[in-house]
């Protein structure tokens, strides 16, 4: 019988479930309060007393209450505390002003003593009807998932907290996953119930693990530090269980964690740092109630500094890029995430400067994040003219114009390859870095200009991490260009977030270095790679393996490692992961008769001027096209540091990125950076 209403139930459309509560509420109000009434006398004089007619006004009242709370718009099926609090509250009010409004108008025919206790009741008759109800539609699914135990994922859920609350309350609504226990390092939960599951301390995991046979086990601790997910992966993955995660307090916002929030687990959680919340000071100091314009903007850095941008409510963001369907793409997200925020968006060319006045004027600018620029090593070595006038020519063009129009702040995103630069794309960014020295240092200028140097992002275009995802999925081989490649690692929106900061904390001129935490080897990276996907690495050893690692040998232009500071003082700033070098430069009159020269260079598109020019600019670019003049360099550049940076990690097990005996993590004034496209 119970069966059959179940079936009867879920099989009501939605319109007629919401009628059917209702239905039930105008019946059961109107008791709840005359049993209330009841309660209040011990008999059933307050009732003759009284009539029918108030128990009608109440539910006649409450229903509307009701409505308004949001019970009616709840699935019961997913009926969860929020509700009853709002529910339980507005019939509070209700009751509240009801028992002095009938003292206010002398309204004797109300029987002011059974308000009270018809609270109580009505609350309690709300909150078993939707269970009830709710096991009754849930009670099929249960079934189905009983009878089909054996396709049921098992699941293991590290976290008694909110988040694992919300996700074991989800799971139980799901046919392919049952929560079957949680995990903590909270030792004051072990052997506590915790949303109807039991609670073992995270010592007790391979035990109980194999206890309860759970499949899976999910990450659900959006604030968990990375060396604590590292930790946790490593020793899951040696008990034979799946591992995944929730969504980072990064990625999570304000949504909800639901099953469909649960992922796998990514390379970006083991390689990203632990999140340093950013300083709201800083955060809204330049694009708070500010006009904003980012050049640039369909770049991956530029899309996410306007993300970060539109959270901090600017007054107006233009958007400057030179493709239309980069300016499209992100100008449809930021309208659809932020409906009120004005966005400008403009399509043309940092070298041309008419372009760049066009966005600029009338709009009074106050600040500009010049994220414009190729990056990628090997296409600019090969393009160099293409290349240099876009990064050099176009940085050029904002410095100028953003002095012209009395923008206040103007930020250029560098990168670590500017730093005694081995190829094309680092010198020029050298040289866009000293032509924002110079605009900075003219006597008159209104404008702040600064830079924000950094290394790799994690994800994005042209990085080796998608690269090496594709690369898995085609069946290998994964290319590396040489076994001792370093690399340091940031996630983009903490890079986004980091240059925000970094930007308005400039007096002018300075060149901000962000923290990129510790190195990674590239081969130790595509061997994590390839295990976190289920596969095996196919070597000498191993021939029965499923991916290939294969050296190609270094690219022209790229380094082992990379290096954040030229050279002078290093100071801290207001923020822990940011540092701020005051840097040499050439006095404007002399940079511009090296610029024409090289600009001149450019046009005749010869490869061995081009770079005398460039080396007539950055003294220190010394491009080098064998291995051996690259280990001769580091031997001389880096004689102290060449023994604990070529071996920073002794391998992966299970996914776990193992530091190596002896490295130690870079002193600040010596960071070092190579590899992904900033």
């Amino acid at each position: 019988m119970t069966n059959l209403l179940s079936q009867w139930l879920i099989a009501l459309p939605r319109r007629r479930k919401v009628a059917l509560m209702l239905s039930a509420d105008l019946l059961a109000l109107p008791m709840c309060f005359a049993f209330a009434l009841f309660l209040r006398a011990g008999n059933f004089d307050l009732l003759v007393q009284y009539g029918i007619t108030p128990p009608l006004i109440i539910a006649a009242c409450t229903i509307p209450i009701f409505s308004l709370s949001g019970l009616y718009r709840t699935v019961v099926r997913y009926f969860d505390l929020r509700v009853l609090w709002t529910t339980g509250t507005s019939l509070a009010c209700l009751v509240g002003l009801t028992y002095a409004l009938s003292f206010l108008v002398h309204l004797d025919r109300l029987p002011r003593t059974g308000l009270l206790i018809y609270w109580f009741i009505a609350f309690a008759y709300v909150v078993i009807s939707r269970f009830v109800a709710r096991a009754l539609l849930t009670r099929i699914q249960q079934k189905q998932k009983t009878q089909d135990e054996r396709s049921v994922l098992r699941v293991g859920i590290f976290g008694a907290g909110e988040a694992g609350f919300q996700l074991a309350i989800a799971v139980r609504a799901s046919l392919s996953h049952k929560a079957v226990c949680f995990f903590d390092d909270d030792i004051a939960l072990s052997k506590s119930i915790f949303a109807d599951l039991p609670v073992y301390h995270s010592s007790q995991m391979r035990n109980r693990i194999s206890e309860h046979a759970i499949n899976e086990v999910v990450l659900a601790v959006p604030s968990l530090s990375n060396e604590r997910r590292r930790q946790l992966i490593d020793r899951l993955h040696r008990y034979s269980v799946s591992v995944r995660t929730v969504p980072s307090l990064l990625e999570l916002v304000d949504r909800k964690i639901t099953v469909q929030s649960i992922r796998d687990v990514s390379v970006e959680d083991l390689l990203g740092r632990d999140v340093v919340p950013p300083r709201e000071d800083l955060f809204g100091k330049c694009t708070q109630r500010k006009t904003v314009m980012v050049t640039g903007a369909g770049g991956s850095i530029g899309k996410e500094l306007c993300r970060q941008i539109a959270s901090q409510g600017p007054q107006q963001l233009i958007l400057f890029d030179h493709s239309e369907y980069a300016v499209y793409a992100i100008e449809q997200e930021l309208s659809q995430r932020y409906p009120d925020l004005q966005i400008t968006a403009r399509i043309g060319s940092v070298c041309d400067a008419s372009a760049v006045s066009a966005a600029l004027r009338g709009q009074q600018v106050d600040t500009i994040y010049h994220a414009a620029a190729y990056k990628h090593v090997p296409l600019v070595e090969a393009n160099m003219s293409e290349g240099i006038r876009n990064n050099v020519l176009g940085s050029s063009t904002v410095a100028n114009l953003a002095d012209h129009f009395s923008v206040q702040t103007c930020v250029l995103v560098s990168t670590d390859k500017a730093v005694r630069p081995t190829n094309v794309m680092g010198a020029s960014k050298r040289v866009a870095e000293l032509t924002f020295q110079a605009a900075a240092a003219r006597a008159n200028t209104r404008t702040v200009f600064s830079m924000v140097r950094f290394g790799n992002v994690l994800g994005s275009s042209g990085s080796v991490v998608p690269l090496f995802r594709k690369q898995i999925r085609e069946g290998g081989p994964i290319t590396i260009t040489h076994p001792d490649v370093i690399r340091f690692f940031m996630l983009i929106p903490e890079a986004a977030q980091l240059v925000i900061q970094a930007g308005a904390m400039a007096k002018g001129g300075e060149v901000f270095v962000l923290d990129m935490g510790k190195p990674i080897r590239i081969i130790d990276l595509a061997r994590t790679m390839i295990e976190m996907s289920g596969l095996v690495e196919k070597t000498r050893k191993n021939p029965a393996g499923e991916i290939e690692i294969k050296v190609v040998g270094l690219r022209p232009g790229e380094k082992l490692f990379e290096e954040l500071l030229i050279g002078g003082e290093v100071t801290a700033s207001g923020h822990e992961r940011i540092l701020c070098s005051n840097e040499p430069f050439i006095e404007e009159p002399e940079l511009r008769k090296k610029l024409d020269r090289l600009l001149a260079a450019c046009d005749t598109r010869d490869p061995l001027e081009i770079q005398i020019a460039l080396q007539s600019l950055v003294p220190e670019y010394a491009p080098y096209s064998s291995l051996e003049s690259a280990r001769h360099e580091t031997a001389l550049t880096r004689p102290d540091e060449t023994q604990s940076l070529q071996f920073p990690f002794r391998g992966m097990v299970s996914g776990r990125l193992m530091p190596s005996e002896g490295a130690t993590d870079l002193n600040h004034a010596s960071l070092s950076n190579s590899g992904e496209a900033n």
